[in-house]
């Protein structure tokens, strides 16, 4: 059920806490409840059950802190504990004591050897520390393939190793930043007569980059769960349409009136933030058609689709921003 790094197929002893709570079957439960006063902070500060042992030491029973609480006190330890314990044992790796949580919804389980001698325990919060890992190095794996790479790829690997597999990525974006400059020098007249148009370029790459991968991350964990087909992609296509067109709108929109607000030209605002609206939209249509061809052709989606979807989104970007410019200012 768990899957992840090396250290969960450790043994569950390297992470088992050493004091447990034990009692003896033949005390009562005055005994007991004497003994816990006299050892309070011996038997440790998550004490869930106590676990009864036998003369030798071995478990025999789980008494849950309840049960000894409201039995009176002359009843003795092997009357009211619970017979049918759940342990784990010693040989089990922390990934089986994490199933083992998900299974049996206990809060604590005691680890024993062969001779059913208790060695520790470990509680549930074993289980919320694994999964809090988890979930953190899911986050940070989905980052690294988000541009090109996975981590484990690179853990451990030497510089030209590591060099092989990151470049590659690279490479991908400075073709797509010198296609993006030879575009640029093609509009150098535009550029020219409206100098507005060099102060907002960055601005507007960069928001056809943020939306395209938020699409592209919307769009691989939708393909985790999902079969891709023609109607599956329409459905798609139209919701995030609409996605689209109001974040263009209101992107688009809020630069414009920033632009003309700050250089008084309404033309030259119109020309940005149209452009705004135009490469937005083609941006939440790359984000959801690159990730889903690569599924679709065997591919990994996840390595691939962020480099090749911010690489295609710039060059988009950078001809509705220009043809635009091109269009309406000349």
């Amino acid at each position: 059920m768990f899957s992840g790094p090396e250290h969960l197929n450790e043994p569950i002893v390297t992470v088992a806490r050493p004091d447990v709570a034990t009692l003896h079957q033949d005390d009562s439960v005055g005994e007991a409840l004497a003994f816990i006063r006299g050892r309070g902070e011996a038997l440790g500060e998550k004490v869930v059950y106590f676990y009864v042992v036998d003369e030798e030491e071995r478990l025999v029973g789980v008494l849950p802190t309840r049960r000894l609480l409201t039995s009176a006190p002359d009843v003795h330890l092997r009357d009211i504990m619970v017979h049918k314990v759940l342990t784990i044992p010693a040989t089990a790796s922390i990934m089986e004591g994490c199933e083992a949580f998900v299974l049996h919804k206990l809060l604590a389980f005691p680890v024993v050897d062969k001779d059913k001698r208790i060695l520790g325990v470990v509680d549930v919060g074993l289980l919320a520390e694994e999964a809090f890992d988890m979930a953190e190095r899911e986050e940070t794996d989905a980052l690294f393939e988000s541009i090109g790479f996975r981590i484990s790829q690179v853990r451990d690997a030497s510089p030209w190793q590591a060099f092989r597999y990151r470049f590659p990525w690279l490479l991908a974006t400075i073709v797509s930043g010198t296609i993006c400059a030879v575009l640029a020098g093609f509009f150098e007249v535009t550029l020219a007569e409206s100098l507005i148009l060099a102060f907002f370029l960055t601005l507007v790459l960069g928001l056809g980059e943020s939306v395209s991968i938020q699409s592209v991350a919307v769009t691989i964990q939708v393909l985790r769960a999902a079969e891709p087909s023609f109607k599956w992609y329409a459905r798609t296509l139209r919701r995030e349409a609409g996605t689209a067109l109001l974040l263009g709108l209101a992107c688009g929109a809020l630069v414009g009136l920033i632009a003309w607000a700050w250089r008084g030209t309404g033309l030259e605002g119109f020309v940005i933030g149209g452009s705004i609206f135009l490469s937005l939209c083609m941006a939440c249509f790359l984000g959801l058609t690159v990730p889903t061809v690569l599924h679709a052709l065997k591919l990994d989606p996840k390595v691939a689709a962020g480099p090749l979807t911010l690489a295609l989104t710039d060059i988009c970007t950078l001809l509705f921003y220009f043809g635009v410019a091109t269009w309406l200012l000349r």
